[in-house]
This record gives structure tokens, sequence and C-alpha cells, in this order.
């Protein structure tokens, strides 16, 4: 149907983004959005602001991060130059996780966790190249794939692996407006142990972690709320580590919103922009043993479901909340008022706003004292308000 008003599409189509009407409707997902959410458009759009980084004069207020400080030694293995550069790099026991450029789930991955496994794969490249060069094939590309440096020393919640699901809302691209929110910790069914070769060991998301055999007894132990992380980091580490009160709330919260916002800034000139686009992106981070922060990726389409205690409070505030902003930001562009302040902002905090965008600058909002501490409020927008915001505006869409 083209005749919609605001259209939520997992699923995206090219008709989708033929038919839409700019400044009338809302469109969920940017149409290139693989450029932050593909494992290759992200590490391209970061080694392009590391180029530019290096050949010109650093800033020396700039809040960039170097690549190393926060996303894994990566190679790309559907080009030769890169292959061959990760196979001549990797001779040691340090073990590398393989993944598909643009899936999710956990579908495709796998490790290479000795250097026999590395030398298997690469003796596949060169059988797969060289019976193009029998069937004298000029040239086809391997399957789009990364090869990333696997953080074997993760720090563990009772002895199991985790990683932090937290969420960036780009509520419109024209002009860009950015949001952050917490979102809750994946832990797996087992404790970890790197030699293992089950791979629900090393990869926390739902889908996997349903493959184990435990899942369905230990469901709602396998995602915890972020004031629980809080209370167990303060409890377990803050002393013996040396950390702040409520170092979750604090310094890790400040570097995601830190490493989000980096790699939007990397990949903004690349994305689509049209009034009515916006996109909700899940990004996932792991945290070592020396409680370095690391960004694993960003996906577009986050898996949204309820399916245990926690995520039925946190997913439907951080959907309804998402819509309240981009209906609120949308009516107020189209009305030609200014987009601050925000009678919709709850559990988000506002990460970026173009038009008073600086660098060398603190955005403008922070944190309320009660969100701080990870509170989530209640949706508190109806279908009606969400008309009566479509009614009064001067194009009515769809």
């Amino acid at each position: 149907r083209e005749d919609y008003a605001l259209k939520w599409c997992e699923i995206k189509c090219q008709e989708t983004y033929y038919h839409f009407k700019e400044g009338e409707q809302l469109l969920y997902q940017i149409p290139n959005n693989g450029v932050l959410t593909s494992k290759i458009g992200l590490l391209c759009c970061l080694r392009e602001q590391e180029r530019v980084m290096n050949t010109s004069s650093r800033n020396p207020n700039s809040k960039l991060l170097k690549m190393e400080e926060f996303f894994p030694e990566s190679f790309r293995l559907d080009l030769k130059n890169e292959r061959n550069a990760f196979f001549a790099l990797c001779k040691d026991e340090q073990i590398w996780i393989c993944k598909p450029s643009c899936s999710n789930q956990g579908r495709g991955i796998f490790l290479l966790k000795n250097p026999a496994a590395v030398n298997t794969l690469q003796a596949k490249f060169h059988r797969a190249e060289e019976y193009l060069l029998s069937k004298r094939v000029l040239y086809r590309a391997p399957q789009a794939r990364i090869v990333q440096r696997y953080i074997q020393q993760p720090l563990l919640l009772e002895g199991k692996k985790f990683d932090v699901r937290s969420y960036l809302l780009i509520a419109c691209t024209a002009p860009y407006v950015l949001f952050f929110a917490q979102g809750y910790v994946r832990l797996t069914c087992v404790n970890y142990d790197a030699a293992s070769d089950d791979l629900t060991v090393h990869l926390t998301n739902q889908y996997m972690q349903k493959k184990n055999s435990l899942y369905s007894q230990l469901k709602d132990e396998t995602i915890w709320r972020m004031e629980h992380f809080n209370s167990y980091v303060n409890e377990k580490f803050r002393k013996p580590k040396g950390l702040p009160k409520d170092w979750v709330f604090t310094v890790f919260t400040k570097r995601m919103k830190q490493i989000i916002l980096q790699c939007f800034l990397a990949a903004k000139h690349k994305l689509d922009r049209k009034l009515g686009y916006f996109d909700l992106l899940g990004c996932d981070f792991l945290i070592d043993e020396n409680f370095k922060v690391w960004l694993l990726e960003m996906n577009a389409n986050p898996a949204l479901h309820t399916n245990c205690e926690v995520l039925k409070d946190i997913i439907p505030a951080i959907v309804y909340e998402s819509l309240d902003l981009v209906l609120e930001i949308f009516n107020k562009c189209l009305k030609g008022h200014r987009i601050l302040p925000l009678e919709t902002l709850c559990h988000f905090v506002l990460l970026y706003h173009e038009d008073d965008a600086d660098l060398g600058q603190k955005q403008p909002l922070k944190l309320q004292s009660d969100l701080h501490k990870g509170q989530y409020m209640r949706p508190h927008t109806d279908s009606a308000s969400l008309a009566k915001v479509l009614e009064n505006s001067p194009k009515k869409p769809g």
C-alpha cells in the first residue's frame, strides 16, 4: 500500500522507497543503512574516518577515538590483498571470529581457533580461485565476510559471557536528530570456555541461545536489566578493580554514546536523507576483563520480541517513545518550529542535533537523575494522541 501515514517495514524492498512521499509520510529504515549496519559497511566507514584523522592535523579538542580503542582488528575476506594480509598475520593460537557481512542472529558465524583452522580456510579460498581460473571466469568476488580478532578474555557475569544491547534512534535525517537509549544485558546459558566448540558459549544473542538445551529453563536468566548489571558490577568489581560507583551508568554509558556517535559521524555523509526517513538500530557492546569497551556491531531492524519478563518492560517503551519522538520532530519540521525542547523525551537521551552540532561542544541535554539510574517510563502516548499529532500537521500524511 502507498496510502500510509507511517510504515514500519522489517524487510526493505525497492518499491517501498520508490513510492515514498517525502514530507508526507514516515518510513522506518533508511534505505542504505547498511553503511552502518553491515559489517563491511561499518568497517569501511571507520577506516575512512581514521584515514582522514591521520592525514589531517588532529584537533586537540576532538572527541574521536582511534579504531583500536573500540573496534576489534578486522580484515575483509572478499578482498584478496586483505585476505592475504590476514593469512600472513595469523600464525599463532589467537582466536578469530568469521562473520558474514549482512547476516544477523549468529547465522554463518564460525571461529578460527588455531593455525590449522586458518590453513583450512586459506586452502578453501585457494581452491576456489583455481576453479575459477580453470573455468576461465574473469572474476567473482567471494562471499562478503569479515574476520575479526576474538576478545578471548571477556568480563564474565556469574561465569557467563555477555554483551550489552543499546539503541541508536535516528529520529530524523533532514536535519539529523539522534538519540541514545539503554537497553539490556544478554547472557549465555552456560559458563564461558574459550576452548569450547559450542557456539552458544561464544554468541550471546537470543536466537543462538535458543539452540541450547538449557534455554527453556534459563530463559529469564539470560536477560538482565541494566540496573541489575550496575548493582552486580558495584558489588563484585568496584573495589577489586578500583571502579567508580555506578560505573555502568557513568563511564560505560558515556563510552557507548561516544562510540555510537563516532560511528554515525563516519557514515552520515553516505546515508540517504529525506524528511520522513527514520531508523532504530541495535548496538552491541562487549566489555573485556580489563573493562575496555568494544563495539561488536550495529544492527538494522533489531529484535523486538518480548519473550521474557525483562523485555516485556523494555521493548514496548523503546518502540513507543521512538514513535513519539519521530512524530513530534516530523510535525515540528513541517511547521518550521524549533525541534528543541522535546515534550516526548523520556528515557532516550539526545545524542546529536545537526543544527546545534559541534564536535568540540557537549550536547545540550543530559540524563535526568531518575533516568540516569536506568528507570524506564511507561509509554504515555496512545493511538488517539498519535493521530492528533498527525491531524495537526499542515500536510496530512496519507
